[in-house]
């Protein structure tokens, strides 16, 4: 005679059995694919854009911009004089790119099929960095993370400076746009991120992040109206990007700098200063977890997504032992290694 409590036992432990198999079977498996090697003796790196037209992956490096074959990594030409370089924003029906200059408080505008200068735009506010185009309104807005706390409005058609939004921001970081009339911007010193309107060019709105701390990447689900906020402490915290409602957050890795959203994963990629990369799952509703935590490399903080095949791009380097502190740095920086700039990609 079968005990009939066995057997549900046992169908229970294959049904279970089945459903591990399965999550293990859709589990994701980032890992570094290869590494592009860059090498040059700038001492510096922050934001790197692809451009899907082209496949070539702009990378900010000090004071030039290197620009690279996104599948092979092989460098394909330069944009210089860019002292202190951040950002990278495209205009593709003027055939032009945007970088921001932080160093000299410029924004240089560049022909996108020959990388040649066209003008050096002067001056925005302190440290010009994050900087995006919104096709919706025409115009470049670029984020100023010094004590301007504000951000400057572009006419790519001319490279005059039309306006100035005021955020009264602290260390503003990254920005999104949501293509209906608003503009959102990380503030880490604050910890809140600031809404803008695009048309009128007035501060809207300002969002805690809480229990966030230090918000710096940012990356945006425009479908689902969500937005996805990096922070110092190790948690990725999501708000609705209509009411700036907290919805969620996930555990990430230690002091991230980049966030990117994949429209066809549905998954958030945060990069983190401590060589990790942390993959959340933005599909299940408003529950968020993380998935995967990707061993990278140590200052690999920043990231672009290739959409066509999900591949990720995180420039990183080597660093020596930092110099002593003095007044005037209190906090000083790791030296970088000269020749050891490279750019890691990232898949499944």
């Amino acid at each position: 005679m079968i005990n009939r409590s066995i057997f549900i036992a046992l169908g229970a432990a294959s049904v279970f059995a089945a459903c591990g198999a399965a999550s293990a079977a859709t589990a994701p498996n980032y890992h570094v694919i290869t590494r592009y090697a860059v090498g040059g003796h700038d001492t510096g790196y922050d934001y790197l854009r692809l451009d899907p037209a082209s496949h070539r992956l702009f990378v900010a490096h000090g004071t030039r911009v290197e620009v690279l074959d996104a599948d092979s990594g092989k460098k394909l030409g330069e944009i210089a004089d860019v002292a202190g370089v951040h950002g990278i924003a495209f205009v593709p029906e003027l055939g032009r790119g945007f970088t921001s200059n932080g160093l000299a408080r410029t924004v240089t505008m560049f022909d996108l099929a020959t990388l040649k200068t066209l003008k050096v735009i002067k001056y925005t506010g302190v440290k010009p960095d994050s900087i995006d185009y919104d096709p919706e309104t025409h115009r470049v807005f670029v984020v100023n993370g010094g004590e301007s706390g504000d951000v400057s409005v572009l006419d790519p058609s001319t490279g005059a400076i039309v306006a100035t939004v005021s955020l009264s921001g602290g260390k503003l970081e990254e920005l999104q746009l949501d293509g209906h009339g608003h503009g959102f911007v990380n503030d880490e010193d604050q910890s809140v991120v600031h809404v803008f309107d695009t048309h009128k060019l007035v501060q809207l709105a300002t969002w805690s992040v809480a229990p966030g701390e230090g918000g710096t990447g940012l990356a945006f689900d425009k479908q689902r109206h969500r937005l996805f906020a990096a922070c110092g402490n190790s948690k990725l915290v999501v708000l609705d990007s209509d009411t700036g409602k907290v919805v969620g957050t996930a555990a990430i890795g230690e002091d991230p700098d980049g966030a990117v959203f994949d429209p066809k994963t549905k998954r958030i990629l945060v990069s983190n200063h401590d060589g990790t990369l942390s993959v959340v799952d933005g599909a299940a509703g408003d529950n968020y977890p993380t998935l995967q935590t990707v061993k990278t490399e140590p200052f690999a903080r920043t990231i672009a997504l290739d959409e066509r095949n999900g591949h990720a791009y995180l420039p990183t380097a080597k660093f020596g032992p930092a110099p002593q502190p003095t007044a005037q740095t209190p906090k000083p920086r790791p030296v970088m290694v000269p020749e050891s700039f490279v750019v890691l990609v990232v898949g499944e």
